[in-house]
């Protein structure tokens, strides 16, 4: 079955740096979208970050809110998707949550990771 799990998150000072990893099984990895969310309680899950399939470039695009700040990438020999997170702001308190979609309605998520802000 499809598991996306997630790893990486915890507390860090503001301007820190912390680096989310999600791990994928189950599925043609290469061929899929895959996004990186985050969600603050009271809010509305927000797509932070997102890349697309091998097929298609592996194109990326940011939120105004982390560009330049954050780097997503994907390492296809290990189904694992990355996000580094670099001058970590206190506002960048949230879950964080990996996404893999795609074709004929394929849609998965982990189970999250807490990334804390320290300010």
């Amino acid at each position: 079955q499809v598991q996306l799990v997630e790893s990486g998150g915890g507390l860090v000072q503001t301007g820190g740096s912390l680096k989310l990893s999600c791990a994928a099984s189950g599925f043609t990895f290469s061929r899929y979208d895959l996004n990186w969310y985050r969600q603050v309680p009271g809010k509305e899950r927000e797509l932070v970050a997102l890349i697309t399939s091998t097929s298609t470039g592996s194109i990326t695009n940011y939120a105004d809110s982390v560009k330049g700040r954050f780097t997503i990438s994907r390492d296809n020999a290990k189904n694992t998707v990355y996000l580094q997170m670099n001058s970590l702001k206190p506002e960048d308190t949230a879950v964080y949550y990996c996404n893999a979609n795609g074709w004929r309605g394929f849609n998965y998520w982990g189970q999250g990771t807490q990334v804390t802000v320290a300010s």
